[in-house]
């Protein structure tokens, strides 16, 4: 087994984990109970799902054909940079606009603070 075949390997894996990290999120968006929940899943796991698949497609371009592509790098950096800011955006306008949490949720941390803001204390 030369350098070329067990790179290959390791890109095949990186894509494969990726590729699981992507389903195990979607089943999280179908199957959490609330827009804060599905929110966390479709953010966290889904960006390290992306990250896996870019990079083992960047490692596999780059040692078997000596590409390299700054195209998937900036694509691994526009993901890690707007994934957590659009889940942060989208779950702070739910809150606000007094989308309730799920039934199960123990406790809501932010109720107090909001409430002081609204009534101008």
């Amino acid at each position: 087994m030369n350098a070329n075949v067990s790179s290959e390997i390791i890109a095949a894996i990186l894509i494969l984990i990726g590729t699981c990290f992507s389903f195990l999120s979607a089943i999280g968006i179908l199957r959490l109970p609330d827009v804060y929940t599905r929110s966390h899943a479709a953010s966290k796991s889904s960006t390290l799902g992306v990250l896996c698949i870019l990079t083992g497609t960047f490692l596999f371009f780059l040692i078997t054909e000596y590409y390299f592509s700054i195209r998937l790098l900036l694509g691994i950096f526009f993901v890690f940079l707007t994934a957590p800011v659009s889940a942060h955006m989208i779950c702070r306008s739910a809150y606000r606009s007094r989308v309730p949490l799920a039934e199960t949720s123990v406790k809501d941390d932010l109720k107090v603070a909001l409430d002081k803001s609204e009534s101008g204390n």
